[in-house]
């Protein structure tokens, strides 16, 4: 008990110049957009650096991610980010929604080439619009001075022939004018370090903000690791094994299996974490709070 004590302390300890940003999703229902306004209800006040809203694959998930940032902009104090896909959509459909998106105040876009509708197996690029996310990023980028972030896959995107050809992939991104790279989920810290160590070989320098996922449902992150490429540790199998049924069990572990995850991270040099919330507060916020980073009304 001594030793783990000992390594909440170091997390502690190491809390100044800490940031947090969030991540959500549209909500589908009114049931689940007031649920979702509960959550940035509660993490608003840990003063995170920026909050995204997702984008469903092929841009089904449009109009309900632009008014959940039209929302944000307008009862919080929050500064929104909105992720944007190349999938089903021509240039000057994606020029017009940028410049909606200046015009209410919105000054950071996540841009991305997004996921093929998984309903059109053999769905083709719009042939009118962009064909992968470099060419978004400087699409934007001549459209106003947005704040970029771009995905990074610390364990090589699924479509990669290879971790080089998806490095070069995230370069051409950066040089293309991103300002920030996100990572994908991933459980081990000596794969973001790996990533890091790659990006900055091949010449990307801008910021490379890790991805947290807490894990508060097993099957489901399974399931979220399946498509993007990450690997579920066997120990991490071992040790959720059998608490599908145990939420408060399941809930206490998750949190320990975060924190531990941050605090190396943290003790490597990281100041920048972006929370994967799925919706939910209560494991993010903790985290949040034993990294030093408090409820500005507590």
């Amino acid at each position: 008990m001594k030793n783990y004590t000992n390594k909440l302390e170091e997390v502690v300890l190491n809390k100044s110049e800490i940031n947090v940003s969030f991540e959500f999703f549209p909500p589908k229902t009114d049931e689940m957009e007031t649920k979702l306004w509960e959550v940035i209800s509660r993490l608003k006040n840990l003063n995170p650096t920026f909050v995204s809203v997702t984008y469903g694959a092929g841009g089904s998930t449009r109009e309900r991610t632009h008014h959940t940032i039209k929302r944000i902009i307008d009862d919080t104090t929050l500064k929104p980010a909105s992720h944007l896909t190349c999938i089903a959509a021509s240039k000057e459909e994606i020029h017009e929604i940028l410049y909606n998106y200046w015009q209410i105040g919105v000054r950071h876009i996540v841009a991305l080439r997004g996921d093929m509708p998984a309903s059109s197996p053999n769905y083709q690029l719009h042939p009118d619009g962009y064909k992968y996310a470099n060419e978004l990023v400087a699409g934007i980028k001549k459209i106003a001075d947005f704040e970029i972030s771009v995905a990074g896959y610390p364990e090589k995107h699924p479509e990669a022939k290879s971790f080089e050809e998806d490095i070069d992939n995230l370069k051409r991104k950066v040089d293309a004018g991103a300002d920030r790279i996100i990572t994908q989920f991933f459980f081990d810290s000596d794969v973001y370090f790996r990533f890091v160590d790659k990006c900055h070989k091949s010449g990307i320098n801008v910021p490379i903000v890790p991805g947290i996922l807490p894990v508060s449902n097993v099957k489901q992150t399974k399931h979220f690791a399946k498509m993007c490429g990450a690997k579920i540790p066997k120990w991490m199998n071992e040790v959720f094994n059998g608490l599908d049924e145990k939420q408060d069990t399941r809930q206490l572990i998750a949190g320990i299996v975060a924190v531990e995850l941050c605090r190396i991270l943290r003790n490597g040099g990281v100041k920048d974490f972006h929370f994967y919330t799925l919706n939910r507060s209560e494991l993010t916020s903790a985290i949040c709070h034993i990294l030093g980073v408090s409820d500005s009304l507590s």
